[in-house]
């Protein structure tokens, strides 16, 4: 699969994706990375430390957020997607669900659209998708959840929205899924999502997982979400074991060094010294 000009063997590899939240207000980081030249050095470091696609996101999903407007969407993610591209070489992916915004971040050079809200928010989403060509992650969320199978509905959810970016011209190897950890779950059912993620991988597509810093952690290790980073580091193994292939992670060094041990483990050493 191609992000922008990168290829990805998501058959054979995992993938790091850092976050770069451009808000005053996300649930671990905000307020952080709000000036650009602050942004670009984290930037620059999480490369170092070995990431492999950038999330920039410009409005915070968090629990009880408020949402801001295209205008000023656009005016936080604009300026360091553009900055982003000109110094350095790596896929750029936008945290969006709002199809204007997700085409002035394409027209900027982004090259892949991570929607929150998997083509259930705007009805032009997805043509969107389709006439670009860029990579799009399709992730579960529901505004009134109500689970007679639980977590097969979340696939057949998923799974319909799929055939919806298909029917809309999307081609299937711009598809990405989320099973959207956090998102119109329980705790439990946030659990029970990632133990049966090789149900979702088996439709075919790559699976994205983000648990980083997330409620489901902090319940298990009860720490703030600051102190979360080794335990999201568990569901990176866990999670590639399962079959997922990209991570979405505040710390880049600890998640790749986890991802990495697994996948060497899972090839049973082979092309170890």
């Amino acid at each position: 699969m191609k992000i922008g000009q990168h290829t990805f063997d998501f058959e054979h590899h995992g993938y790091i994706m850092g976050i770069l939240n451009v808000t005053p207000d996300s649930f671990s980081d905000g307020g952080q990375w709000v000036q650009q030249d602050q942004a670009l050095a984290h930037v620059e470091a999480m490369i170092a430390e070995g990431c492999d696609i950038l999330d920039i996101g410009g409005e915070s999903t968090r629990p009880g957020h408020q949402q801001i407007s295209v205008a000023e969407e656009c005016a936080r993610i604009l300026p360091i997607i553009e900055a982003v591209k000109a110094r350095f070489d790596l896929p750029i992916s936008v945290d969006c669900y709002r199809a204007e915004t997700a085409r002035a971040a394409i027209d900027a050079g982004c090259d892949m659209i991570n929607d929150i809200w998997g083509l259930k928010y705007d009805e032009a989403m997805a043509g969107l998708i389709a006439e670009t060509g860029v990579a799009y992650c399709l992730m579960h969320n529901d505004e009134a959840p109500r689970y007679e199978t639980y977590p097969q509905a979340v696939w057949d959810d998923i799974s319909h929205q799929v055939d919806r970016a298909l029917a809309a011209g999307c081609r299937r190897d711009q598809l990405i899924l989320d099973p959207g950890i956090g998102f119109a779950k329980t705790r439990p059912q946030d659990a029970q999502a990632v133990h049966h993620l090789d149900d979702l991988a088996a439709l075919g597509y790559p699976v994205l997982l983000g648990t980083s810093r997330k409620r489901l952690l902090g319940s298990i290790v009860d720490l703030p979400a600051q102190e979360r980073d080794l335990a999201t580091a568990a569901t990176t193994v866990y999670g590639y074991l399962k079959g997922a292939r990209i991570f979405r992670v505040h710390n880049v060094k600890v998640n790749k060094e986890a991802l990495a041990v697994a996948m060497a483990l899972e090839d049973d050493g082979h092309g170890l010294s």
